[in-house]
């Protein structure tokens, strides 16, 4: 037997995980959606729509790690000092040329 849509739900934490992927892929239209904007009105609209979409992801992504869906790892000390060094190298260099 076939499932229909209506037959199949999604448990909270697939629910969750749905609406973080989608508000990514949001984000990622607006960001091209401004890039490639030629007028000031229109980008200002687009930047207030990747703005509350970037809310909205945040929000999801806080319900989220708060009922253990989703694990962040802290990073070592070492590992932030060395790309806090090779990011100062490049600001560095690219602020020379």
């Amino acid at each position: 037997m076939k499932q229909s849509k209506k037959d199949v739900m999604l448990n909270e934490k697939d629910a969750l995980q749905d609406l973080l992927d989608c508000e990514k892929l949001l984000m990622n239209y607006y960001a091209a959606a401004l890039v490639e904007g030629s007028c000031r009105p229109f980008r200002r609209e687009i930047l207030k729509n990747y703005t509350s979409s970037a809310d909205t992801q945040f929000a999801v992504f806080e319900q989220m790690l708060s009922r253990g869906y989703y694990e962040v790892q802290p990073a070592a000390k070492m590992l932030i000092d060395q790309k806090t060094e090779t990011f100062s190298k490049t600001l560095k260099e690219v602020s020379a040329n």
